[in-house]
């Protein structure tokens, strides 16, 4: 009983992250709407900031850095890093979350994910990847009750917390900046009429919650040690706090982060015993946020602020499908002509560009086509990876079975992940999303009774007597394999043009639509939705078996969370409605040939995860359709200007002869 009152007490210095994070969490959706899933990743620079100036002195800045002659004391490091952390609050809201306020949910959550893989590339370049030793800033020691020594400090940390947290409940509750900080988030005009500008409400908002925030990482982070993984992925089992407070009760937030963090500490104690399964001894503690929210999405899920319940907004618009016999052939060629021209690691990025690109398609399908925000593609390629390296060198499937077989369990993962979508939408679905994403990367992927820490090896493909493997002495990508993934993708693609073009896709896009309008006119729209996201997995499945083919071996490192956000962004960047936009995200994506480019001509490699969340941040503000989308415009305006001619007069100016298609909202 003793041992078990000490974990509980261990664990109030995780809950003490989750109060701060979740404070954090509710205080900018409240004031703007938003949900920050860069919450985590915001409050890690600050801590950053005062652990490197501990450390040896260095102020460390995005750009340069100042070193001190004596390292500061602890109380101004500690300064120093609440001031950074002010700074980085108004610079994210002026310069990315305001202009977006009232654009599209999937605009919302796209560029706060955006500001997550700029914040965490950042941190990895400026701090290095590894682990960071903290000193503690609180006094260390015990305290004697009920004949247990329990820990000081875990105990200090979360009465602070409480009372920044009651600091804050404070301001929202007795003062009129703080109501009408809560009136700004549904109705803006309230707060005009009471003589504040929601803009600035929503400011302070965003950086009270970053400092907040900030605090808590600087006195969690004595516990572990700073990480840039671990510290930005908090944000999940903090998003799971905030659901359980139905994002609007920070005295549920903070008695509920203080037992989910004694909870999973509990389970840490838990795995240590003799009768416990040897299974389920790696990645617990990230399902149970998972659990959490899956609970109380599917209890409260229609009682929480969902999409259309308070306005409709523009998705980015949805041109049909064409199969085009001479385009089609002609990108075929141009692909083939890729594949030949190049070898070495110059082929294999073009072929990975290929299947980076039918992991983007699968973006298309469930966001771009149904509406849906899914955070969790990567997760079902990696589902597929690692069953093709159980299924090739276990059992012996051969290929192409073992190709589709695996992606059909990427489609029940993908079904099963589709059940909270009946209930919840938006920016809720991707907070489902990406918990179940964390929690299969935790407890699958490196669960070293399921997924060896010396890899997954995967056999070759072979066809008829034709050996399709990827290396063969010294050729690092045979051409054989690249056609094969050319093929399959060709497949993929004319498959997903059908099904675009066809009834299915105009179900999509009457679901994407309006959901109510759907159901009215006889669309079923739960199983619409599990067709979409089935055919989305499937898909991912499909790109995550010729991973594992293009690598040889799969480990956890694959298919971790942020490489699948890595592909979010670049299929956002590239058009997220379009195939065009997923071609386009295959030659911009992670490993693909512009990577490869970056690293081989220019050396600009390591860069890679930071431009590329710079630039999906600047896409989700300025150009919503992507480059895809907005070469199509282009192009479709010099058409309709040829077509009319010069002589077409002011209904050029009007947009009379060219007809617009009703865009789809959300």
């Amino acid at each position: 009983m003793g041992t078990f009152l000490q974990f509980v007490v261990l664990g109030l210095g995780l809950g003490s992250i989750y109060i701060g994070l979740g404070t954090g969490l509710l205080l900018v959706h409240r004031a703007t709407g938003i949900i920050n899933f860069a919450q985590g990743a915001m409050a890690m620079w600050g801590a950053y900031v005062f652990a490197q100036l501990r450390v040896d002195g260095r102020l460390v800045f995005p750009i340069g850095s100042i070193e001190f002659a004596r390292r500061p004391t602890v109380a101004v490091a500690a300064v120093i890093g609440l001031v950074t952390a002010f700074v980085l609050g108004l610079v994210v809201h002026y310069l990315v979350f305001r202009p977006v306020r009232n654009a599209p949910v999937l605009a919302q959550v796209v560029v706060s994910v955006a500001v997550m893989i700029t914040l965490q590339a950042l941190v990895v370049l400026r701090f290095g990847a590894n682990n960071i030793d903290v000193a503690s800033i609180l006094p260390e020691g015990t305290i004697h009750v009920l004949d247990v020594d329990l820990p000081t400090r875990e105990i200090i940390m979360a009465a602070i917390m409480v009372v920044l947290a009651a600091a804050v409940w404070a301001y929202l509750r007795f003062t009129r900046a703080g109501v009408a900080t809560r009136a700004a988030s549904e109705n803006e005009r309230a707060a005009v009429l009471m003589g504040f500008s929601p803009d600035r409400l929503a400011a302070v908002a965003q950086v009270v919650a970053v400092m907040i925030g900030t605090i808590s990482v600087m006195l969690g982070s004595s516990l572990t040690g700073l990480n840039p993984d671990n510290y930005t992925l908090l944000v999940v089992p903090a998003l799971a706090v905030l659901l359980v407070a139905r994002m609007e009760s920070i005295g549920v937030v903070v008695v509920a982060a203080l037992l989910l963090g004694a909870f999973q500490s509990v389970i840490g104690l838990l795995v240590t015993k003799s009768w416990w399964p040897v299974w389920a001894q790696s990645g617990l503690d990230q399902v149970i946020p998972f659990a959490v929210v899956m609970v109380i999405l599917f209890v409260q899920g229609k009682r929480l602020p969902s999409r259309g319940s308070l306005q409709t907004l523009r998705l980015p618009d949805v041109a049909i499908p064409k199969l085009k016999p001479i385009p089609a052939v002609i990108l075929l060629v141009l692909g083939v002509a890729a594949l030949s021209l190049t070898t070495g690691t110059y082929r294999f990025g073009v072929t990975t560009s290929i299947i980076v690109m039918l992991l983007a398609l699968s973006y298309v399908v469930i966001t771009g086509y149904l509406g849906q925000i899914s955070l969790a593609q990567g997760a079902f390629a990696g589902a597929a990876g690692f069953c093709l390296s159980k299924v090739t060198t276990e059992w012996g499937v051969p290929f192409p079975l073992s190709l589709i077989l695996c992606a059909l369990v990427a489609t029940a993962l993908g079904m099963l992940v589709a059940l909270p979508a009946f209930r919840i939408r938006g920016a809720q679905l991707a907070i489902i999303t990406i918990a179940a994403a964390l929690a299969i990367e935790r407890f699958v992927f490196n669960n070293y009774t399921l997924t060896p820490p010396e890899g997954n090896p995967i056999a070759d493909a072979t066809l008829l007597g034709l050996n399709l493997g990827v290396r063969e002495g010294r050729d690092l990508s045979r051409m054989a394999f690249s056609l094969m993934v050319l093929v399959v993708a060709a497949i993929l693609v004319w498959v997903f043009i059908r099904v675009a073009s066809g009834d299915t896709g105009r179900t999509f896009l009457a679901v994407r639509a309006n959901e109510r309008a759907a159901a009215s006119s006889g669309i079923n729209v739960r199983k619409t939705k599990l067709i979409g996201f089935a055919i989305s997995a499937f898909i991912a499945g499909i790109a995550g078996c010729l991973i594992g083919f293009s690598r040889g071996q799969l480990s956890a490192e694959s298919f971790t969370v942020f490489a699948g956000l890595q592909v979010l962004a670049v299929a956002y960047l590239g058009g997220i409605t379009s195939v065009g936009g997923a071609i386009v995200a295959g030659v911009l994506g992670p490993l693909g040939i512009v990577y490869v480019l970056l690293r081989g001509v220019f050396d600009l490699g390591e860069y890679y995860p930071l431009i590329s969340g710079l630039g999906l941040i600047l896409t989700a503000i300025l150009n919503p359709v992507g480059i895809a989308g907005a070469t199509r415009e282009q192009v479709d305006w010099v058409r309709s200007k040829l077509r009319r001619g010069p002589a077409a007069g002011p209904s050029a100016e009007t947009g009379s002869a060219a007809p617009r298609k009703e865009p789809s909202r959300v």
